[in-house]
């Protein structure tokens, strides 16, 4: 027979037991209109990032309608190397690195710069304003900026030619002449983006309390020092959270900047060839799966990394504005 020791811990187990049981069940309850909230976000992630992830095979077979993914023949490496030993690989590698790496440097200081601006702006219906002038282009299509583009740098009608006519100046070939877009498509993408950060960093700013620059005036602190002492301090971690996402994609490119804008024109390829609109060139002209998927795992293993890179140097230096 059992002691009544022994009922006493079985009774106190038990009971334990159903209180964790209810504890549980009531932070359920509790969180369900969140659950049921996140429920659609889920399932749209799981559909559309999770479930595609079966097709990364197909990088490593030669892909045929009939056979299906998992049917295909398996051809190891043949579609790495189709992709690498093409004369255009160095050409959309340096395209795709360089174009990222500048965007990322002048949206970061652009950002931060307008930002602090309209934060000091004493007439806040002003700011408020000129936040919705810099945000509107962020809305609006490639193809709508495209036609935009096209009616300023038009041979004949383009408001551009019109001008540099009139100070005796020949009509430049704009869609011809490669050596003009890449200020082209720097300018239009920080035109286009920008304002869409600086919105980010607005909020940062809006939660630093005005003690702080109450203290600092009465301390003698010049406009500079406190935006040195204080602003840019407290965006550091927005700044180096934002700046790692963007190293992580670090190698795909905005497809519409880079096809839509130039107008898919042929004299262009050297200046506005990406690892993207390559892709794109070489899955509608010669139909190859298998490349495409290739291109697109290099992309995704590269950023990846890129992500652990970046993220490790944070945590080095700071370990609180680290990623993970």
């Amino acid at each position: 027979m059992m002691s009544e020791r022994g009922m006493e811990m079985v009774q106190v187990k038990t009971t334990k037991g159903i209180s964790a049981s209810n504890r549980t069940w009531k932070r359920f309850k509790s969180s369900l209109p969140l659950t049921m909230m996140a429920i659609p976000a889920l399932v749209l992630m799981l559909l559309f990032k999770y479930l595609p992830m079966a097709g990364t095979v197909l990088a490593f077979k030669n892909f045929s309608v009939k056979k299906g993914i998992f049917g295909s023949e398996f051809i190891g490496w043949k579609n790495f190397e189709f992709l690498f030993k093409s004369s255009d690989a160095f050409i959309i590698t340096r395209n795709t690195l360089g174009y990222n790496i500048v965007f990322i440097i002048l949206d970061l200081v652009l950002a931060v710069s307008l930002a602090i601006a309209l934060n000091e702006l004493l007439n806040k219906r002003r700011a408020k304003v000129y936040q919705t002038i810099f945000m509107a282009p962020y809305f609006m299509s490639w193809v709508v900026v495209s036609f935009i583009v096209f009616a300023l740098l038009s041979v004949d009608d383009g408001f551009i030619n019109h001008l540099l006519s009139n100070f005796g100046i020949d009509p430049i070939s704009w869609y011809t002449e490669k050596k003009y877009w890449p200020f082209i498509l720097v300018l239009a993408s920080s035109w286009k983006t920008v304002g869409y950060s600086t919105v980010m960093y607005l909020g940062t700013l809006t939660g630093i309390p005005n003690d702080y620059y109450e203290a600092a005036i009465m301390d003698g602190a010049t406009k500079w020092q406190q935006i040195k002492y204080i602003t840019l301090p407290s965006l550091r971690t927005m700044m180096i959270v934002l700046t790692t996402l963007a190293i992580g994609r670090i190698f795909y490119s905005d497809f519409g900047l880079f096809y839509q804008l130039p107008r898919n024109s042929g004299p262009l390829f050297a200046a506005t060839n990406v690892i993207d609109t390559y892709v794109y060139r070489g899955l509608k002209e010669t139909g190859n799966i298998g490349m495409s998927a290739a291109a697109n795992l290099y992309q995704s293993v590269i950023g990846f990394i890129c992500i652990l890179v970046s993220n490790f140097a944070v945590r080095k230096i700071d370990k609180d504005s680290a990623l993970f």
